[in-house]
């Protein structure tokens, strides 16, 4: 079983893909720390830079292309599915217009992208993939049904024009194992929010970021058990996303640089293990489509999850956890030596607080002020 990944970052994709017994024939990627990742990652794989320039796909029985997210993403410039980054899609659109199509098209991103712009995005895929006689179905997953304690929450799309994708992601579902109560779990959160938001996990860490909305890296904070407040090593970020630790190191070329764009990379890849589950999913060849969805009105936000073709959509109430593996607690998790959040950034996180009209969970402002004190004492024994 062969694939060809678009907009393929580190990989995850493509490693999960790997890892549920697929092969790599082409790579497409433009930023050139990725593109070192990925020739340590894949060796011997063609790469392409530009996916513009690509004129036609290796004979693969599946594309991949979690296409860039910054004009979707929340966190981003949310300038829509026409924005410069997030519309190359249609250049995916472009490669699988062809008489031999290939037999299955993945697409992943945000999913935030289901309510900006009122559906818009949503809807101009879901359009493109009709036009072009793919049958889709699509599922909001979360990384922590396989046992990552990352609170990642993303749209997977599946469309075929012979296959039926909807067996694939939706005839599959598992009872949620979210948390909620914070006695003696690690919680994680962003100490760059605050204001309208904070980015609140229960064992777990939120979302990997590419980054702040000026570019600089911002890792979450870890409130831990012991009323520390710290922060993970970009290894720990990088098995919290499935890959190996010091999977993204050969990004680095200069020493001097320390972890670079690691943190970026690391918050802008897929989840393996949610890529691994897609690939044997299709390689096992679920029988007929056993759900029955509710027609979607158009005009607005799209659902969990979906399926479709020929321009009609349906509505399927299944959950985001489609499988529940053993589940592993963010603090054991967690292996290599982790930072204290400094002094600057305690204090810039109270200052938005104090300016908040939102509710906290109960003793982290505690805990932000306790580890503000031991700085202050530090100081006065210096």
């Amino acid at each position: 079983m062969r694939a060809a990944g678009l907009f393929a970052g580190i990989g995850g994709i493509e490693l999960g893909l790997e890892r549920g017994g697929w092969t790599t024939e082409l790579l497409c990627e433009l930023d050139e720390p990725a593109q070192r990742v990925l020739t340590a990652g894949f060796p011997g794989v063609p790469l392409v830079a530009d996916v513009r320039t690509l004129r036609s796909l290796p004979k693969v029985e599946l594309v991949v292309a979690g296409f860039p997210c910054q004009d979707l993403s929340q966190a981003g410039k949310t300038a829509g599915i026409s924005g410069r980054q997030s519309g190359l899609v249609d250049e995916v659109f472009r490669l699988v217009d062809r008489r031999r199509a290939p037999t299955w098209l993945l697409i992943e991103n945000v999913s935030f992208m289901l309510h900006l712009e009122g559906g818009r995005a949503m809807a101009h895929l879901t359009n493109r993939l009709s036009e072009l006689g793919f049958a889709w179905a699509y599922r909001v997953v979360d990384a922590r049904a396989f046992g990552l304690p990352q609170r990642r929450q993303r749209v997977i799309m599946l469309a075929s024009k012979t296959e039926d994708p909807v067996p694939v992601l939706l005839s599959q579902i598992a009872k949620s194992n979210e948390q909620v109560d914070t006695s003696g779990k690690a919680c994680g959160f962003y100490w760059t929010e605050g204001l309208r938001g904070l980015g609140w996990a229960v064992d777990a860490v939120p979302t990997l970021k590419g980054g702040s909305t000026v570019g600089i890296p911002s890792p979450p904070a870890v409130w831990l058990p012991d009323g520390s407040i710290k922060t993970p090593d970009v290894r720990d970020a990088e098995r919290l996303q499935g890959f190996d630790a010091d999977w993204t190191a050969p990004a680095v070329d200069d020493p001097n640089r320390r972890n670079g764009p690691r943190w970026k990379l690391v918050g802008n890849a897929v989840s393996v293990p949610l890529a691994e589950w897609v690939g044997r999913r299709i390689a096992e060849g679920i029988g007929d489509s056993v759900h029955r969805g509710t027609p979607i009105e158009s005009g607005g936000p799209w659902p969990r999850a979906a399926y479709g073709s020929r321009g009609a959509a349906y509505e399927v109430a299944v959950g985001m956890w489609p499988e529940r593996r053993t589940y592993r607690h963010l603090e054991r998790f967690l292996r290599y030596p982790m930072k204290p959040l400094s002094r600057r950034a305690l204090a810039g996180f109270l200052s938005r607080t104090s300016r908040s009209t939102l509710r906290f969970p109960a003793g982290l402002l505690d805990a932000v002020h306790m580890a503000l004190d031991e700085y202050d004492l530090e100081e006065a024994v210096a």
